[in-house]
């Protein structure tokens, strides 16, 4: 007897399938070494805390779904998300 395992696109996990980079810093993950006790190393990946934030765009009228970095929030918190956005796709790092 043969079982076919689904097709994680049908279970709703196409967020697996996007790439961790920020949209607004463009951060993205990085390798280095998990270190012992003993000090063996072997090698890790630390990954970038990205939250899914939607912010109102009030010169455009829309809303923009956004996955960035926490550090990404504390800059749109600091500038304002026009500021952010527009710099951002100045620097060619936003497409949306």
């Amino acid at each position: 007897m043969i079982f076919a395992l689904p097709n994680k696109n049908t279970l709703g996990l196409n967020e697996a399938n996007m790439s961790r980079i920020c949209e607004i810093t463009g951060k993205k993950a990085i390798t280095g070494n998990m270190v012992s006790f003993s000090n063996r190393k072997t090698k890790r990946k630390f990954n970038v805390n990205l939250q899914t934030k939607r912010f109102f765009l009030p010169e455009e009228n829309k809303w923009i779904s956004l996955r960035i970095s926490t550090s990404a929030l504390r800059t749109i918190s600091k500038l304002g998300i026009s500021a952010v956005v527009k710099q951002a796709r100045a620097n060619g790092i936003l497409t949306k």
